[in-house]
Protein backbone atom coordinates (compact mmCIF):
# COMPACT_ATOMS: atom_id res chain seq x y z
CA UNK A 1 0.00 0.00 0.00
CA UNK A 2 1.44 3.35 -1.01
CA UNK A 3 1.82 6.24 1.41
CA UNK A 4 -0.71 8.95 0.69
CA UNK A 5 0.34 12.53 0.07
CA UNK A 6 0.23 14.84 3.08
CA UNK A 7 -2.78 17.12 3.23
CA UNK A 8 -2.20 20.88 3.07
CA UNK A 9 -3.64 21.31 6.57
CA UNK A 10 -0.94 19.07 8.04
CA UNK A 11 1.78 21.12 6.38
CA UNK A 12 0.42 24.35 7.88
CA UNK A 13 0.02 22.72 11.29
CA UNK A 14 3.61 21.46 11.18
CA UNK A 15 4.86 24.95 10.31
CA UNK A 16 2.91 26.46 13.19
CA UNK A 17 4.23 23.81 15.59
CA UNK A 18 7.81 24.52 14.52
CA UNK A 19 7.24 28.24 15.12
CA UNK A 20 5.75 27.68 18.58
CA UNK A 21 8.59 25.30 19.43
CA UNK A 22 11.21 27.84 18.41
CA UNK A 23 9.52 30.57 20.45
CA UNK A 24 9.33 28.29 23.49
CA UNK A 25 12.98 27.33 23.07
CA UNK A 26 13.96 31.00 22.80
CA UNK A 27 12.02 31.81 25.97
CA UNK A 28 13.77 28.99 27.85
CA UNK A 29 17.18 30.23 26.67
CA UNK A 30 16.28 33.80 27.74
CA UNK A 31 15.22 32.71 31.24
CA UNK A 32 18.33 30.55 31.57
CA UNK A 33 20.59 33.43 30.49
CA UNK A 34 18.95 35.88 32.89
CA UNK A 35 19.27 33.38 35.73
CA UNK A 36 22.94 32.79 34.93
CA UNK A 37 23.65 36.53 34.89
CA UNK A 38 21.80 37.08 38.15
CA UNK A 39 23.64 34.24 39.91
CA UNK A 40 27.10 35.26 38.68
CA UNK A 41 26.66 39.02 39.12
CA UNK A 42 29.32 40.56 41.36
CA UNK A 43 28.52 43.56 43.53
CA UNK A 44 31.78 45.50 43.31
CA UNK A 45 30.82 47.76 46.22
CA UNK A 46 30.89 44.83 48.65
CA UNK A 47 33.63 42.83 46.95
CA UNK A 48 36.55 41.67 49.12
CA UNK A 49 39.41 44.15 49.21
CA UNK A 50 37.31 47.28 48.80
CA UNK A 51 37.64 50.20 51.17
CA UNK A 52 34.58 51.20 53.21
CA UNK A 53 31.10 49.76 53.09
CA UNK A 54 28.45 49.77 50.38
CA UNK A 55 26.25 52.21 52.31
CA UNK A 56 28.91 54.91 52.15
CA UNK A 57 29.81 54.91 55.85
CA UNK A 58 33.35 54.48 57.06
CA UNK A 59 34.70 51.12 58.14
CA UNK A 60 35.13 52.28 61.77
CA UNK A 61 31.42 52.91 62.24
CA UNK A 62 31.63 56.69 62.86
CA UNK A 63 28.11 58.05 62.53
Amino acid sequence: MAIRAEHEMHGRRKGRNVGVGLMLGGFVVLVMALTFVKITQIDFATAPGTVGQASGTSAQGDN
